[in-house]
């Protein structure tokens, strides 16, 4: 028998709704939930696919994280958008908030948006490639729970922290970035726990502060940042950016309110908008080709533009229409839907 099973692009979707509306959320929560998933799943992403269903039943079975809650949207100034997600996932709030930040960043130039009290467990890549859909380039931030260590530390302080950043190509997929400022995203190293694979060197330290490839002792001490103290620094920004800065909750606070309960993260998010055509003062159509030749000089030497693997893998998929996804976890997600 063979480890994977082939699935159509709509029973994946069929799978993530009925897994998520059989556990109390509503339908409307479900769809941009799924929606998520699904992009995520048809890119290859899989530690951000279907995996994450677990983490967003285990939120809603803690009894805090709401399926129902609607958002609520405040226009709080020229160029600033508050989105309060009032207890429940993150993405409802997002999605409804998206049009007043691309009107504000049209009109203004720069637009911030401030997603608060959500609970979080998806990339943030689908999130910025709305802006770049619309001409915007655009950045995205958050904590998470205090998984990693900071540089020079023995437990968990910061979160993940992950940066997306997205700029639109006239006619082409956006150049799109989206990483973890750790050096593996939490959920690729419950992924190798899983699959019983060994960790990379460097990724993670042992409850004792000792190095470790054992994911499972990863995954009870800490993951470290990458590139030592600048990755460091930068989870560190990411924390004041998403936190303190909007209101919000830091990752080790975000982990004390969880109570050891394994939910997805409870804090906000930031993500901030920019006109290209304001900024450049009406050059945007010049300013393309400048940023076109550059990422021409990098293809030029062989190397590869961030998501270029994943934009060719979402065009793959959905000409054949299906997908390989691990029997193991298919068959967990069948008894996730039962429960």
């Amino acid at each position: 028998m063979s480890d994977n099973i082939t699935l159509s692009l709509n029973q994946v979707r069929e799978l993530s709704e009925s897994v998520l509306t059989s556990n109390g959320f509503n339908t409307e929560h479900a769809s941009v939930i799924t929606d998520i998933i699904y992009t995520n799943q048809l890119g290859d992403c899989h530690s951000h696919g279907l995996y994450r269903l677990f983490m967003c039943v285990e939120s809603i079975r803690s009894g805090r994280a709401s399926g129902t809650a609607e958002p609520t949207i405040s226009d709080v100034g020229p160029a600033v958008v508050r989105a309060d997600a009032n207890d429940a996932v993150s993405l409802l709030a997002m999605k409804a908030a998206m049009p007043l930040l691309i009107e504000k960043a049209k009109k203004n130039g720069v637009a911030a948006l401030a997603i608060n009290r959500c609970f979080h467990f998806s990339a943030l890549w689908p999130e910025v490639e709305m802006l770049s859909a619309a001409g915007l380039v655009g950045m995205a931030m958050l904590p998470s729970h205090a998984w990693v260590a900071p540089a020079g530390g023995k437990r968990g302080l910061l979160g993940t922290n992950p940066f997306a950043f997205s700029w639109p190509r006239h006619g082409k997929a956006p150049f799109t970035f989206d990483f973890a400022t750790s050096q593996f995203a939490r959920g690729e190293i419950e992924l190798y726990r899983r699959a019983g694979k060994p960790l990379p060197e460097g990724v993670a330290i042992d409850s004792e502060g000792n190095p470790t490839t054992d994911a499972e002792a990863a995954m009870n001490g800490a993951m470290l940042t990458f590139g030592g103290h600048k990755g460091s620094a930068l989870s560190l920004m990411i924390e004041l950016m998403a936190g303190p800065l909007i209101d919000d909750l830091t990752s080790k606070e975000s982990m004390e309110a969880a109570g050891g309960k394994p939910e997805a993260p409870y804090h906000g998010e930031i993500i901030i908008a920019f006109d290209p055509n304001m900024l450049s003062g009406g050059h945007a159509v010049e300013n393309n080709d400048r940023a076109e030749r550059l990422f021409a000089d990098v293809i030029d030497q062989g190397a590869r533009l961030p998501s270029q693997r994943r934009q060719a893998a979402q065009v793959f998929n959905l000409e054949r229409n299906e997908l390989e996804v691990p029997r193991a976890l298919y068959e967990d997600l069948l008894k996730l839907k039962k429960g």
